[in-house]
């Protein structure tokens, strides 16, 4: 027995002591394969996952990285039974690929005839296989390579995609070489998804994302797609495109719902790309409308299901996914691995801090306890009414006052969920206020008023969450949110996130009432911070408005 500060469980949990001196070291070199399930204060559990192994293993990763990590920081002797099972289930990543044969096309093969003759007799598999070309491969219809894949994992063997991408239509991009310099990490990043040839790249808000969506375009040379969450963030993703590489304005196109350009490089938003008329995706031929050499999916956490259904059929393109967080509230981030590609580098939040790239947040959960009547008020609510009654109380509206005074002069977003409970915080802090409703160019004329420190306060609804870019932005209070989001959480620290020009950290206040749903809420949305090894302090209402110190 050793004094590690990992317990590790038959059932495949993991349970770290927050507190153990080794704490920090466990938490980054489990990461690749487990994820974060529970973070109470003292003791995080986590849970090691077919998914999160099968990622590692196509990261680079391998069994034998997997096991001695766990035995060097179990405090127990790990179970043997465990041991097997990490090693059998990343064992089967890879036993099946996709491969392009001269004579046949698009096959599946395998390294093992019994886990083909398995996988053969699967009713949902037989409709997209062809004949049977020797004992080991079976010839694929091109259509359905993307739908083959989901439809392996979801059967345990997840398939290695070796069948190579065509080129798409030639376009030259090139990264300027003038006033800025391209940091290690982005050039890892690009890289590792280069050498895949479609997958997932992980980096924390603020480390720059679109460098590296705009270094792999200079790498393909080729036309390219760019989805992205908002109209804001199209025109944010144009801006940046033209100041890094060579291509010039004309040869950017903007496809929402106000422009329709179709360009070597087009910005398409999420939106416009679901858009419905009577039943029929009418922008979906959007992917159809160039031989695009590269399509990029900004905010993949975010990707919508009809965009899932068209990427199936993108199979023979190569795909980047960029994300702050693989979370995906729906669950579906097996599609992610199967139509985008598995998660081909994963920068850890504290390390990017550490090294500079990131400003150092400082993480407050504020508690205010509700009056009695409100107290009553909540208890006697109907169940679905319950957690917009005590995300929006009246308790709160003081203490956001109240921080808000106490970081006068700071560049600060007021963060809520619910309209109502906006515009009364925007009216009491005399701070203009940035919801669905307000128009492109509005939002753009406040963001910009921000950036230049015109505007010290700015109080957002959840369309600040993705894709703003907020610099100087050191203070956030979020008073409400979309309930446990834990994506929504990681997005909303992220506004924080980029180096400040005078080199402070940020703060980053969740104002949570006691004992209610929100309370619950707020231990679940601070999951994935607390896997990057960010640590809420807890203090109560009373400490702000008397003045004390946080």
């Amino acid at each position: 027995m050793s004094d590690g500060p990992l317990i590790v469980q038959s059932d495949k949990t993991l349970l770290l002591e927050v507190d153990h001196a080794q704490a920090g070291e466990c938490r980054k070199e489990i990461a690749p394969f487990a994820e974060l399930e529970r973070a109470p204060e003292h003791v995080h559990t986590y849970r090691v996952t077919p998914l999160a192994l099968w990622n590692a293993r196509a990261a680079g990763h391998d069994a034998e990285q997997v096991v001695d990590t766990l035995l060097k920081f179990s405090r127990y002797p790990v179970p043997h039974a465990l041991l097997v099972d990490v090693a059998d289930t990343m064992a089967r990543y890879g036993r099946l690929r996709l491969e392009k044969d001269p004579a046949n096309g698009l096959v599946l093969t395998s390294t093992d005839r019994s886990v083909l003759e398995e996988v053969l007799r699967a009713k949902k598999i037989k409709g997209m296989l062809g004949d049977r070309v020797g004992d080991d491969a079976v010839i694929v219809h091109p259509s359905e390579r993307g739908a083959l894949k989901q439809a392996l994992l979801k059967l345990g063997w997840p398939a290695e995609d070796l069948a190579g991408y065509v080129d798409g239509e030639a376009h030259p991009i090139d990264l300027a070489e003038d006033g800025w310099e391209l940091r290690s990490y982005q050039r890892d990043a690009a890289e590792a998804f280069w050498h895949g040839g479609s997958g997932v790249v992980v980096l924390p808000c603020g480390a720059g994302k679109t460098i590296v969506g705009a270094t792999a375009m200079a790498r393909a040379k080729a036309t390219t797609l760019i989805l992205v969450t908002n109209t804001v963030s199209a025109h944010q993703w144009k801006q940046e495109l033209i100041r890094r590489t060579s291509l010039t304005e004309d040869e950017i196109g903007e496809y929402t719902g106000t422009k329709k350009e179709i360009r070597p490089v087009t910005i398409a938003t999420y939106q416009i790309m679901t858009t419905r008329r009577k039943g029929a995706y009418t922008h979906l031929e959007l992917f159809d409308a160039r031989d695009w050499g590269l399509v990029v999916y900004d905010e993949v956490h975010l990707l919508p299901a009809p965009i899932f259904r068209m990427t199936a059929d993108l199979q023979a393109r190569r795909r980047i996914g960029l994300t702050a967080t693989l979370v995906r509230e729906d669950g579906r981030e097996g599609d992610v691995f199967s139509l985008i590609g598995p998660k081909r580098y994963d920068a850890p939040w504290k390390d990017m801090e550490t090294q500079g790239w990131i400003a150092p947040a400082d993480c407050v959960e504020v508690r205010v306890t509700l009056t009695d009547s409100e107290r009553l008020a909540y208890a006697t609510a109907e169940p679905e009414e319950r957690y917009r009654f005590c995300a929006t109380t009246d308790t709160k509206t003081k203490l956001v006052k109240a921080l808000v005074d106490r970081h006068a002069g700071e560049q600060t977003l007021v963060i809520g969920q619910y309209i109502d409970q906006l515009d009364e915080l925007g009216a009491l802090l005399d701070a203009p206020v940035i919801k669905g409703d307000t128009r492109i160019r509005e939002r753009e004329r406040l963001f910009d008023a921000f950036r230049s420190g015109e505007l010290n306060v700015l109080v957002v609804s959840k369309v600040a969450n993705f894709s703003i870019d907020l610099p100087e932005a050191s203070v956030a209070v979020q008073v409400s949110g979309a309930y446990g989001s834990r994506q929504e959480e990681a997005q909303r620290l992220g506004r924080l996130l980029r180096p400040k020009a005078n080199g402070q950290g940020a703060r980053f206040y969740a104002v949570v009432a006691r004992d209610t749903l929100d309370q619950d809420y707020a231990a679940h949305r601070q999951r994935f911070l607390a896997e990057q090894g960010y640590a809420y302090r807890i203090v109560d209402a009373d400490t702000v408005l008397s003045g004390g110190e946080i």
